[in-house]
């Protein structure tokens, strides 16, 4: 079938260079508009969107639009939230994948936040032992973070993602201008992400993040896009030497065992996952600090960075033996014995077991009970 040309968005490229191959993720504004055009070379059978009522009441006509000149496009709508991001919510999208008589060939296009991206990007992995799907990430979290890297899956009552499968995306597509859209809160839950990548890879980029946080907690377009491709940047190129986290890619975690605790122990939904991941950045760093890695003066400098993104710096009010039990069971942890991604400087990460003491200070200071 003929697609129509229009002229696209100036956009930036970011490769994702994996073994034996490679996706590009698309950064720049307007590229709702152009997701028929970018995704007609992988030739499509049929395509099913996926979204969630939110998104779909602000973009699905646009993107359904876009897609039907390259093949019949249907759509789900799924009830997402984290509390729901379950099997069940997996199952309904394999079934809306029957009812649409999907093959092989066809394309499932993830066209919301992180929660969509991780229900939709499974069931794509498991619909008939595999299928193509696409991301097009809605908010600045997903954009910068969960959208990239092809982990998919669901929460299990014992953790958070414990379901799951390596299932790369055939592209991402960032577009920028969506964000305009997002209440503040979730712009600043994707800012931990970013606070994060500089935190663990880039010490100039967390300062270029340290003094854009006005503008970009205004969702400036100058400041948005080079912050989500430098974001992407960094990802993709640990993702690309470490698919499957055998390794290197576990660095990603940073602040996420403290942050998937908070999230498990407060009840899914009651925090976003930026904001239990921006608290459990400042719990990662007062742990750095307390091994010796890091001083005082950086510590207060990551949490004014937190706090500058309209971020909690503590999350307090959680039993310190229960948040210990729960970050046993995290998938980070090996046989039992407690291992996190600390700081060795600003722009720096490393995994290192922690001995309990050490755990417990910083726990109390964090304001667990």
């Amino acid at each position: 079938m003929t697609v129509m040309k229009t002229p696209l968005p100036a956009v930036v490229d970011v490769p994702v260079a994996l073994a034996g191959r490679q996706y590009v993720i698309h950064v720049g504004p307007g590229l709702l508009d152009q997701l028929g055009e970018r995704v007609a070379a992988l030739r499509p059978t049929s395509i099913v969107v996926v979204t969630d009522p939110t998104v779909a009441a602000l973009y699905l006509e646009r993107a359904v639009r876009s897609l039907q000149p390259v093949a019949r496009t249907e759509h789900f709508v799924l009830p997402a939230s984290e509390a729901a991001k379950d099997l069940a919510a997996a199952a309904k999208v394999v079934d809306a994948l029957v009812a649409a008589r999907a093959d092989r060939r066809s394309l499932l296009v993830a066209l919301g936040g992180g929660v969509v991206g991780d229900i939709a990007g499974f069931a794509a992995a498991i619909f008939m032992r595999g299928i193509r799907f696409v991301q097009v990430p809605t908010t600045l979290l997903a954009q910068v973070d969960s959208s990239v890297g092809g982990k998919t899956g669901v929460n299990h009552a014992a953790g958070k993602n414990l379901i799951g499968a390596f299932h790369q995306p055939g592209m991402v597509l960032a577009d920028t201008s969506l964000l305009h859209s997002l209440p503040a809160r979730e712009v600043s839950a994707g800012l931990a992400e970013v606070v994060k990548h500089g935190l663990l890879a880039d010490a100039d980029y967390f300062a270029q993040v340290e003094g854009l946080m006005p503008r970009l907690l205004e969702c400036d377009d100058a400041a948005l896009g080079p912050v989500v491709a430098r974001s992407c940047a960094i990802k993709a190129g640990v993702v690309g030497r470490d698919e499957r986290e055998s390794g290197e890619r576990a660095l990603l975690n940073l602040g996420h065992t403290f942050g998937h605790a908070i999230e498990a122990m407060s009840g899914y939904g009651r925090w976003l996952h930026g904001e239990a991941v921006g608290c459990g950045l400042c719990l990662a760093a007062d742990l750095s600090r307390r091994m010796d890695l890091i001083d005082s003066g950086d510590l207060q400098r990551i949490e004014h960075a937190v706090a500058s993104a309209r971020l909690p710096v503590r999350i307090p009010g959680f039993e310190r033996g229960r948040a210990i039990e729960q970050m046993r069971g995290d998938k980070k942890s090996e046989g039992g014995r407690m291992r996190f991604i600390v700081l060795e400087r600003i722009g720096r990460a490393a995994q290192r077991l922690v001995p309990d003491a050490v755990l417990d200070a910083t726990l109390v200071a964090g304001g667990y009970v």
